[in-house]
């Protein structure tokens, strides 16, 4: 689908591709990347593309100047922003609000409110700041990002403009990345299907870019675990999502998920309660100075992995340690040139890495997603 925004907005930088050419270049580099692999013996599936225009999350920035509200995503290599009000890549449901998150934002900026420094109280005006929009299953859930008060008059725009649209049924702020979101209107709670359970998400929350790359996912996890049974480590678990799909499919397992995010486990812990899941234990640890260590690791029956960007290195090593080991492990990543390095720990300490697929759920980018199958030798 063709942008009016691709010369700019560095979101698509391959939109101006056909394609054919684009699915070309994505394997093509997917290929390069994988040649460094210590084992070239493993089976290479089919690639899944995920059609365009289904991206269910997006991270926007607005400004506001000379009293107009800009809203959009950086533009190419610049920290200026691409002012947009449709993209192609994203939900439906997503675009229908982003006119009227435009002048709802603007409202908010036209309104003074009161800064003390030191002894002194002046007025200001917000002037910048950044929206996540998620779409659940059930509606669209807004967090706005910007450090200011909310005084009587801007909570009073917020309820208006939720009550307004439709869409969007929870609205929350933060101001800063590590502050906790405070909810302001929420209709409902939204939700996410994950498997055959109904999952309340916290606001501002991790999931895929889309429920179907989620699915494409979660379904090749599965299945590379089909016949597995016994103990589980879902690492780097996030809100849950793996751990879900793997207790809707399998029978006879116990899953231990470990993440370091609270407001993630907190919400993870609250829907499995909700849904009598009993067999999913929770544990909060940082994977990154705290790897789940060898002797740790020798429990499980199967590790399912599924790293930030930076990738699992730690993590493998300890895996590489333990004895006895894991007869399987499954590795989700987002970074394919990180996947490498820990692929290649695996490999060294005796894993048969059997099959890779490819996930492509950010269309028109340069990121790609995997799944890759390793079974101890």
């Amino acid at each position: 689908m063709e942008c009016k925004y691709m010369l700019y907005c560095g979101g698509c930088p391959h939109r101006n591709l056909s394609e054919k050419n684009y699915h070309e270049l994505k394997v093509n580099h997917f290929n390069q990347v994988v040649q460094h692999l210590k084992s070239q013996n493993y089976h290479i599936n089919p690639p899944i593309f995920i059609p365009d225009g289904l991206r269910r999350r997006a991270a926007l920035t607005f400004r506001y100047e000379k009293k107009k509200l800009i809203l959009g995503f950086n533009e190419n290599s610049s920290h200026n922003i691409a002012d947009i009000d449709f993209c192609c890549a994203l939900t439906p449901n997503i675009n229908r609000i982003l006119l009227p998150l435009k002048s709802m934002l603007a409202d908010v900026c036209a309104q003074p409110y009161n800064f003390k420094q030191g002894k002194k109280i002046s007025t200001k005006y917000l002037t910048q700041g950044d929206v996540l929009i998620c779409a659940a299953d059930n509606g669209l859930d807004i967090v706005l990002e910007y450090d200011a008060p909310l005084d009587v008059n801007v909570r009073m725009i917020f309820a208006e403009f939720c009550q307004s649209n439709d869409d969007v049924i929870r609205l929350s702020h933060r101001r800063n990345i590590n502050d906790s979101a405070e909810t302001l209107v929420q209709k409902i709670a939204p939700v996410v299907k994950m498997g055959k359970y109904s999952v309340p998400i916290p606001a501002g929350t991790f999931l895929q870019a889309s429920s179907q790359g989620e699915k494409a996912l979660a379904d090749l996890v599965v299945k590379s675990l089909q016949g597995t049974k016994g103990m589980i480590a879902d690492l780097f678990c996030g809100v849950g999502t793996f751990s879900y799909y793997l207790n809707s499919d399998l029978s006879d397992i116990k899953i231990l998920a470990i993440d370091s995010g609270t407001e993630l486990l907190d919400g993870f812990k609250n829907s499995l309660n909700a849904n009598q899941i009993g067999n999913i234990e929770i544990k909060k640890q940082n994977l990154f100075k705290y790897p789940l260590l060898a002797e740790e690791i020798a429990k499980f029956d199967a590790i399912v992995f599924d790293p930030p960007r930076s990738g699992a290195k730690e993590q493998c090593r300890q895996i590489a340690l333990a004895s006895p080991k894991p007869r399987t492990i499954v590795a989700v990543s987002c970074n394919p040139l990180t996947f490498v390095n820990d692929a290649n720990t695996l490999i060294e300490a005796g894993y048969d890495l059997r099959e890779i697929t490819l996930v492509d759920q950010f269309v028109y980018s340069n990121h790609s997603e995997l799944v890759a199958l390793f079974k101890l030798l």
